[in-house]
């Protein structure tokens, strides 16, 4: 069997986006990218070497662009903090009275438990929210963390 460069450009594409689909690594998909602009070079005729300046621009210009994306992104909350992790974040509890080490017994979901105070100021009886659970203890502040 024959094959033309521009299915030599398609196969490498799909290549990498199977071994994208492997691995999860998002950074492979950019550069499968790439590999498409070559194929696209070679189907409009260029030569060899500019098909690979084509294909190596478009991929390392993605996975620049992708990196710089992802650099600007805000990072994802600690898992001990991160609602999407733990669906306790950000419920609600009532502190009837603080202990001297900034401690307090909270009833929560039908238990007692140890909530620890986590605001800069000195805590108060009354609504806290949850803002992380470290094993068995609730951290808890008085403004909600999505306010």
């Amino acid at each position: 069997m024959d094959w033309n460069t521009p299915t030599l450009w398609w196969v490498a594409a799909g290549m990498l986006v199977a071994a994208e689909l492997a691995t999860g690594t998002f950074y492979l998909l950019m550069v499968a990218l790439g590999g498409a602009a070559g194929a696209l070079a070679a189907h409009l005729g260029l030569g060899g070497t500019a098909q690979v300046v084509t294909a190596a621009l478009v991929g390392g210009g993605a996975t620049l662009a992708w990196h710089l994306r992802r650099g600007r992104a805000p990072g994802a909350a600690p898992a001990n903090a991160n609602r999407d992790v733990n669906l306790d974040i950000g419920e609600r509890v009532f502190v009837s009275a603080w202990n001297p080490d900034r401690s307090a017994r909270v009833q929560y979901r039908g238990a007692q438990w140890t909530a620890q105070y986590g605001g800069p100021d000195t805590p108060a009886p009354g609504d806290h929210f949850i803002v992380a659970v470290e094993g068995n203890r609730l951290i808890v502040a008085p403004q909600s963390p999505q306010a």
